[in-house]
C-alpha cells in the first residue's frame, strides 16, 4: 500500500508557493552530468532528520519549474515529497517517492495527486511507467524496486510531467544544499544551561504562609 504525504495545510501549501516564486527559476531537462554529487553523508544525515530514507530522495527539473523547499518533507513512513511550482502558470509539479509495489491492480487504486477520493484513477501502461489521470490530476508513476516514483500535477501538460519524470535523479550537492536544511548539529540537542536560576532548588518562588511568634 502506497500512503500519502503529509500534506501541509492549503493557507500554508498557498504561502510556500508564493514564497517559491521569489527564487529564480530553474531550467529542466537532464541532469548536469558535470555537477559533483551530494555527500552521502552529508545527504543520510539531513534526510534522517526529516524522518526520510536517503535513498528515497530525489529531484526532478522542468523548465519554468522551480522547488518549494518549504513544501519539502516525508511522505508516508520514511518516503519523500516536494512541490514544484510555476510563477507563469501558477501550476504546480507534485514528486513523490514512496516505497511498496505497483501492478495494474494497484494503479487504479491509488489517488493521483491531490484527487478526492471519489475520483476514479485510470491507469495506461507508458512504458515502464503508467500514465494515470483522476479528475483534473494527471501524473506518472514508475515503479522501481521496492518503492515508486510518482510525479503529478493538475493543469499540466502530460509531455511536461513525462519530461519532469525523465529528468528525476538524486540529487548533486548544489541541488542537496538548496532542498534540504543541514542536519541539527549535537551541541544543538543538548539541552540550554540557564544562568538565571539559582544554585539550590529550581528558583520557584516561596508561597508559604509564615508563622506568627510569640
Amino acid at each position: 500500500m502506497i500512503r500519502g504525504p503529509r500534506a501541509l495545510p492549503p493557507l500554508l501549501l498557498l504561502s510556500v508557493l508564493l514564497l517559491a516564486g521569489c527564487g529564480t527559476e530553474r531550467a529542466g531537462g537532464s541532469p548536469d552530468p558535470s555537477a559533483s554529487p551530494a555527500d552521502p553523508g552529508e545527504l543520510a544525515a539531513r534526510a534522517r532528520a526529516l524522518g526520510i530514507a536517503p535513498e528515497l530522495v530525489y529531484v526532478t527539473e522542468s523548465p519554468g519549474f522551480t522547488v518549494a523547499q518549504q513544501s519539502v518533507g516525508a511522505s508516508g513512513e520514511d518516503g519523500f515529497s516536494a512541490v514544484y511550482w510555476s510563477q507563469r502558470t501558477g501550476t504546480r509539479i507534485q514528486l513523490r517517492i514512496d516505497r511498496g509495489t505497483w501492478t495494474a491492480d494497484t494503479c487504479v487504486k491509488q489517488p493521483v495527486g491531490d484527487s478526492s477520493a471519489g475520483e476514479p484513477t485510470r491507469c495506461t501502461r507508458d512504458g515502464d511507467a503508467w500514465y494515470r489521470s483522476a479528475g483534473r490530476e494527471r501524473g506518472y508513476a514508475e515503479p522501481r524496486k521496492g518503492y515508486v516514483i510518482l510525479v503529478s500535477g493538475a493543469g499540466v501538460p502530460r509531455a511536461t510531467l513525462h519530461k519532469a519524470l525523465l529528468a528525476v535523479h538524486h540529487p548533486s550537492a548544489a541541488e542537496l544544499a538548496a532542498l534540504l536544511p543541514p542536519a541539527p548539529t549535537a551541541a544543538g540537542t543538548e539541552p540550554v544551561e540557564r544562568g538565571d536560576l539559582p544554585p539550590n532548588g529550581d528558583g520557584a518562588p516561596d508561597n508559604s504562609v509564615p508563622s506568627r511568634g510569640l
